[in-house]
């Protein structure tokens, strides 16, 4: 049984974010700003709602001090731990539990995308917080399926497929960018083959959990974005100031965003002397 397994948070932020050069050029997409705080707060935010206190950001080479620098010193005020590890080459979505290995250790993990926006926080963090073993999806509606791996479920809501970014997908649900794994996903990660385009896909772990008839599924509400277009980061920033998003991010957020922001308005007064 695993449910006695601590819980651990892993964020993906590598590759280069080319899709919105020059604004990536000199700082990582997940460091851009959607309306009032960096991007990457966002899956932070799930994460820490759902009682997660140790967290790897996993990066690209050009930013790693970067993600360190803002987040290890504020977050470490309000007891949360978060490290960085480099993907020096960006290797498939799947490759985070191989570059996290040690992290992870013996416990469990979710990993989340760290340019997927999630208005419906709560669904994925609740999810969280009650594992206890297997893997756990999340999927959306959407009018694109053949943009996402695909999740074909049955009449009882239980998923029969997964396809990846299929040409005749068999539903409309895109697999989005939150996922939980018992510690098995650790040995798994390690045993996939690189797909066609010489990535470890997260679809054939989800595979592999399926087959064991041990994979669970949630259907998210609200708004999904994967803001790694300009269209697509345009309509992230206005659902967040639209929607309030930060007004309902986890206390331990807005505590350390405020101790932050006095850390600043100090050395800024010190800077002036």
């Amino acid at each position: 049984m695993n449910n006695h397994k601590k819980m651990k948070g892993i964020i993906l932020a590598g590759g280069n974010a080319t899709r919105l050069y020059p604004n990536t050029s000199q700082i990582s997409k997940q460091m851009l700003p959607i309306y009032n705080v960096p991007m990457i707060f966002y899956p932070l935010n799930i994460l820490i709602k759902a009682g997660i206190k140790d967290i790897l950001v996993i990066v690209s080479p050009a930013h790693s001090g970067r993600f360190t620098n803002l987040l290890e010193p504020m977050f470490r005020d309000v007891g949360v731990r978060i490290l960085s590890t480099v993907q020096e080459v960006p290797g498939g979505i799947a490759e985070a539990f191989i570059l996290g290995e040690g992290f992870i250790g013996n416990d469990n993990a979710t990993l989340i995308l760290g340019d997927n926006i999630f208005e419906d926080a709560e669904t994925i963090a609740n999810a969280i917080k009650n594992f206890k073993s297997g893997g756990h999806i999340f999927v959306k509606e959407v009018s694109d399926p053949e943009r996402f791996g695909v999740a074909t479920v049955n009449k009882s809501g239980i998923v029969t497929a997964i396809a990846e970014k299929p040409e005749k997908p068999e539903s409309n649900l895109a697999v989005t960018g939150a996922y939980i794994y018992d510690n098995k996903v650790v040995e798994t990660a390690n045993n996939i083959k690189p797909s066609n385009r010489g990535e470890l896909e997260i679809t054939d772990i989800n595979n592999v959990y399926l087959q064991k008839g041990e994979l669970k599924m949630s259907k998210i509400n609200g708004e999904w974005l994967d803001a790694g277009t300009p269209d697509a980061y345009l309509d992230a920033c206005i659902l967040a100031k639209e929607k309030k998003l930060y007004e309902k991010f986890d206390s331990l957020i807005l505590k350390a965003v405020e101790i932050g922001r006095e850390k600043f308005k100090t050395q800024a007064k010190k800077m002036l002397k």
